[in-house]
């Protein structure tokens, strides 16, 4: 699934999920532009690691409620590497586990914002770029909170369904420009902010405590979610466009 000379950008990818992806991609051979908000130390760690599987890395910062720092990112990106022509948005905050009456405006706007309408400026940023490529790729972490909609995480499940819906739309707007734009959506996944949610609400240490409910009887890893978009960005995909791959185990 070769990449060679692509080039990706992937928001969060300091740690977690984004770190994964950005390592994947750079093992299939793209280069990676590395964007953090706050962790530079891990931001750096993944750009060594991009560095030592022979492709270059590019370490940005940018807060996804800012506007001028994504378009400073992203310029900055295509400085350093060339043009973006794979940009997965995956970067991402939790909501605080409230149920609608007791959920304040400021958090449901700051979600909506991180989730939904900074994906929707990076798309904007990088598509006169990615049109003039042999081949462009979107892909949008999302969430099987989409699926479920379970209650206390209206901020997050609105969010997380805004961005699939910029992802279905913009797969129809960019198809004619050999662009495709692919949803992956995760069960709980071993990251920090997985570890905290299920902290909140189940009360556990570790999530060794949740594995055998799992299907398969493991909590998702990051590599699981990599896998899938190394595998829709690459040519073995190539008639794959606006759709949502669900990285579950099949559901609870």
């Amino acid at each position: 699934m070769s990449l060679s000379g692509r080039i990706a950008l992937v928001t969060g990818a300091s740690r977690g999920i984004g770190r994964a992806i950005a390592l994947a991609l750079a093992e299939d051979g793209a280069d990676v532009a590395i964007h953090y908000h706050r962790d530079r130390a891990g931001a750096d760690e993944t750009a060594r690691g991009v560095q030592h599987l022979g492709q270059r890395a590019f370490v940005g910062p940018a807060s996804l409620e800012d506007g001028p720092s994504l378009h400073s990112l992203v310029e900055d990106a295509a400085e350093r590497l060339g043009p973006i022509d794979i940009l997965v948005n995956n970067a991402g905050i939790a909501s605080r586990g409230l149920p609608v009456s007791k959920t304040d405006p400021a958090e449901l706007e700051r979600v909506m914002r991180v989730h939904a309408l900074a994906p929707h400026a990076l798309c904007r940023l990088v598509l006169p770029g990615m049109r003039e490529a042999e081949r462009g790729d979107i892909i949008m972490i999302s969430s099987a909170a989409t699926a479920h909609h379970g209650a206390n995480g209206a901020p997050y499940n609105m969010a997380k369904s805004a961005l699939e819906s910029l992802a279905f739309t913009l797969a129809k707007e960019e198809r004619r420009h050999g662009i495709r734009v692919n949803v992956v959506a995760p069960g709980l996944v071993e990251t920090e902010m997985g570890l905290r949610l299920m902290k909140a609400v189940a009360g556990v240490e570790s999530l060794r405590e949740v594995d055998a409910s799992m299907p398969y009887g493991r909590v998702i890893q990051p590599d699981d979610i990599a896998h899938a978009v190394r595998h829709l960005v690459s040519s073995h995909s190539s008639y794959v466009n606006g759709q949502r791959l669900y990285v579950d185990g099949g559901g609870a």
